[in-house]
């Protein structure tokens, strides 16, 4: 391929940001906002998982820098059959989590719409996908340079509202520090839910190792970095909305950061920053269309799905893989139709996170099996263990505060891999007729 074909460290780390920054930091605050000072705490909680998340995933990219991200890894540590599921699992939620995404996109622009019905909201959502996914089509390097191009309009919402109401942060919205009449820990354990999918992604420039300059060492870096200050806007922001807006309006607010620049800037501020915060969420699409497209490419190539997903265009761009994962998004967008934002975007994370668990816990023991070494005792193998052990308990206890409704229906995108693994299995990978 070409050189300027490939995307460089700040294309990547831009991808890394604009993956984990979008819906959830926009709308997690009204999401939060029935948990008060409990909602900050989980952020501090799962920011810290992140972070080790993001270690775990530069190690593994480094040694096995191949385009699809987590399935090469496991199938390094596990074989086949559990590559298989985890790039089905991986692919399959990576697009049924999108709606989320388009719905805070459209959210951000009803105050400029005269607050559409949902009808008219879902033929928007449909739009925007589809003209994401022909950004995509134009190519990886096309896609990754809108990706900067988006991170770096992100500025506007993501530092300037936050900064500027710090002034106006009134204390008592974050008394009393547990509000939902339950113990802490379960309130704790829900909050906690909420925020990690603001973390959602982490692994995503993992995906398209194949198209990044020298990617053992760009995407390590980038995915360290990116994490780190995702992690610090994420606080920051949540802080300032929450201690702006008082808990009952804002558990109603489709747009917490407009609403929170109108109490600050007054005026047609929160026009603007409704529109910027749109923008935020297009970076967050961008991302998530291309690595949806990425993963299905490298889960073909390594003969995991059919052939034809890794067919690709005069442009690079895997066609048929970014296609089918587009248009496998609209029945979710149809099936979540909600009068009420927040109910509509719940409804998609508590799966979506769940899902996103299983594949980080095996890449987690993956991690485990490749780099750790019980029969060494040094400080290297130590530090590793412990980064292990860690990210492990981090995601074991994610899990585990899912519940076992939850569990159970993440568990079904897993199992409805199993026809195809079969028919895989019986055909190699001519499953179905070549494009």
């Amino acid at each position: 391929m070409h050189l300027g074909k490939k995307i460089g460290f700040w294309s990547v780390t831009s991808l890394v940001i604009g993956s984990q920054i979008g819906s959830g930091i926009l709308l997690l605050p009204a999401s939060l906002a029935k948990f008060g000072a409990i909602g900050l705490t989980s952020w501090l909680i799962t920011s810290t998982g992140a972070l080790f998340l993001a270690l775990i995933f530069s190690k593994l990219c480094s040694k096995i820098p191949k385009t699809g991200g987590p399935h090469a890894y496991i199938a390094a540590a596990f074989g086949d059959r559990a590559a298989f599921y985890a790039a089905w699992t991986y692919w399959v939620i990576s697009w049924l989590s999108t709606p989320a995404v388009l719905i805070a996109i459209v959210g951000y622009l009803n105050p400029l719409l005269g607050n559409a019905d949902p009808l008219t909201n879902l033929f928007l959502e449909i739009l925007i996908l589809f003209s994401i996914t022909l950004l995509n089509l134009s190519g990886v390097g096309t896609a990754g340079r809108a990706e900067f191009v988006f991170t770096l309009l992100k500025v506007i919402p993501l530092l300037i509202v936050p900064l500027a109401g710090i002034t106006f942060i009134n204390k008592n919205n974050f008394i009393p520090f547990n509000p939902t009449g339950e113990s802490t820990f379960t309130a704790l354990n829900s909050a906690a839910l909420l925020t990690l999918w603001g973390f959602i992604g982490v692994e995503s420039a993992t995906t398209p190792a194949g198209s990044v300059e020298k990617p053992a060492k760009t995407i390590p870096t980038a995915i360290v970095v990116g994490t780190a200050v995702v992690a610090l806007v994420y606080i920051l922001s949540s802080f300032v909305v929450m201690g702006i807006i008082s808990p009952r309006e804002l558990e109603q607010s489709k747009a917490p950061f407009a609403d929170a620049a109108t109490l600050i800037f007054s005026g047609h501020w929160g026009m603007v920053v409704s529109m910027a915060a749109s923008i935020v969420c297009l970076g967050t699409l961008n991302a998530w269309i291309l690595t949806s497209g990425q993963i299905a490419l490298g889960a073909a190539t390594d003969g995991y799905f059919p052939r034809f997903f890794s067919v690709k265009n005069k442009k690079g761009a895997p066609k048929w893989s970014l296609i089918i994962s587009s248009l496998g998004i609209v029945p979710f967008l149809i099936i979540t139709m909600d009068e009420n934002l927040i109910n509509q975007v719940n409804k998609i994370i508590d799966i979506s996170v769940t899902a996103f668990l299983f594949v980080y816990t095996f890449c987690v023991l993956s991690y485990l099996k490749i780099f750790c070494h019980f029969d060494k005792f040094n400080f290297i193998n130590l530090r590793r263990l412990c980064i292990a052990i860690i990210a492990l308990i981090f995601c074991g206890w994610a899990l585990w505060s899912s519940g076992i409704k939850v569990v159970s229906l993440a568990m079904l995108v897993t199992l409805s891999g199993i026809p195809v693994y079969f028919l895989m299995k019986k055909n190699k990978h001519d499953l179905l007729p070549k494009f």
